[in-house]
């Protein structure tokens, strides 16, 4: 899980860097509209890139290989989520739209995976703990 754990602190990282260029670079630019928009991809990229470190310490006591899922999930739905509102807003494309539900199920079903991950908990040799 060592390489999601990465990408979640360059997607946090970047995150944080894109709501600052939003914030600044934009402001002028950008009607508050689209703005809007930016500030959500940002947000849901914020949101998920801090879920897949969280992902991190679950593993202690949930399914290793959902909680790798979900980060997977989480990531793929990131590009696609919020990355096809950047370019939205950025572009202009508008055939860019359809993308962006598509990742917000990728993000969704990270979060099933997530729960599924609890719900299989740490496979364990010998009795439960107290």
């Amino acid at each position: 899980m060592s390489i999601q754990l990465v990408i979640g602190v360059l997607l946090a990282l970047s995150g944080v860097m894109l709501g600052a260029f939003g914030a600044h670079g934009l402001k002028s630019i950008l009607d508050s509209a689209a703005l809007n928009t930016f500030e959500i991809g940002v947000r849901y990229q914020l949101y998920h890139g801090l879920a897949i470190l969280m992902l991190a310490g679950l593993t202690q006591r949930a399914s290793s290989r959902w909680c790798i899922r979900a980060a997977n999930f989480f990531i793929t739905g990131c590009v696609l989520f919020s990355g096809s509102l950047y370019l939205l807003v950025l572009t202009g494309h508008k055939w860019l739209g359809p993308v962006t539900p598509l990742g917000g199920v990728c993000l969704m079903l990270g979060w099933l995976c997530v729960l599924m991950a609890l719900i299989k908990g740490k496979e364990r040799a010998g009795p439960p703990a107290p």
